[in-house]
């Protein structure tokens, strides 16, 4: 097991309704890898996973958003699922955390559905991402340069289509993860 991403820690953003596995196996990637994943949610006490569209695992929240600050992070991620983005998209105060990381040029990981988190924060203009194919369309609305691959890179920005694509997204967190700030990480080009 190799430590490469020892002393850096990652805000995994969580509502009730997350796909499971998209929490748990990049978890487990950063975990492997020696860093540490910790969930914030604006939910008290743990968030309900989803299976597809039946219910999942119930998973301990280790700090309340009202109390968590992009700064005390080294990288965001923000699983999908169909209702964890939608209760998140609306949270003014999720909106803004995701938002500090983008200006604090820190690494941002999101697959499947949670890119509509980063379309709602404004984050999504002249980025190039990838999302769940009923999501691509609200990309391109918003100003992102989408592409249907497994995973896509963007100067701190990873974003990845489904689970099956897991693999291949969890090796890119990791990798973004060690390297650190990006200098090009930026909120938004202007149109």
């Amino acid at each position: 097991m190799t430590q490469r991403a020892e002393g850096r820690t990652v805000a995994i953003l969580a509502a009730d309704g997350f796909e499971e596995v998209e929490l748990t196996s990049p978890k487990e990637a950063i975990e492997n890898a020696g860093g540490v994943a910790l969930v914030v949610s604006p939910e008290d006490g743990e968030v309900k996973a989803n299976r597809h569209r039946e219910h999942g695992i119930k998973v301990p929240v280790d700090q309340k958003l009202d109390e968590a600050k992009a700064e005390d992070f080294d990288a965001l991620l923000i699983p999908g699922g169909l209702f964890n983005p939608d209760a998140l998209r609306v949270n003014q105060k999720a909106l803004d955390f995701a938002s500090a990381f983008f200006a604090q040029k820190k690494p941002v990981f999101s697959i499947c559905h949670g890119p509509q988190v980063l379309i709602s924060a404004g984050l999504v203009n002249g980025r190039k991402m990838t999302g769940f194919k009923a999501i691509q369309q609200d990309l391109k609305n918003a100003g992102a340069v989408v592409s249907d691959e497994p995973v896509v890179v963007d100067s701190g920005l990873v974003t990845s289509r489904n689970p099956d694509d897991l693999p291949a997204f969890n090796d890119k967190i990791v990798e973004e993860l060690c390297e650190g700030k990006h200098q090009a990480q930026k909120q938004s080009v202007v149109a």
